[in-house]
């Protein structure tokens, strides 16, 4: 029973070392930084541009869809890559297999196209 709870005990150790040295580091940083605020520092900055107006913005849809395309063409290079390494490995199935998967993709590449996702301009 005795080693048992010297290892409990190791492990105790392990957290107050750390949360000393933690404690410590957060210690010494608050010696050393400056105590003088600029007031740049509490204006709200976002990208370059200083804030005009209301907090609230609205962004088109348009963008999500872009990015959902993107996700879904990311995702088809994830698993077509690894495919086409093994290529002359597999079998007549998979290449069966890919090919619908494949399919389906162009399908909904071509049901973007038609319905004007993949235009800039609207």
């Amino acid at each position: 029973m005795g080693a048992y709870l010297e290892d409990y005990a190791a492990v105790g150790v392990i957290i107050l070392v750390g949360t000393g040295l933690a404690a410590a580091m957060l210690g010494v940083n608050r010696l050393m930084r400056p105590h003088v605020a600029a007031g740049e520092k509490h204006v709200t900055y976002e990208s370059g541009v200083d804030p005009v107006g209301e907090g609230w913005s609205q962004s088109t849809v348009r963008y999500y869809v872009y990015a959902f395309l993107y996700v879904i063409f990311a995702v088809d290079a994830v698993f077509l890559f690894p495919w086409a390494v093994v290529l002359e490995d597999i079998g007549r199935a998979a290449a069966v297999e890919m090919g619908i998967f494949i399919g389906i993709l162009v399908v909904g590449l071509a049901y973007a196209w038609r319905k004007g996702v993949l235009s800039w301009t609207s």
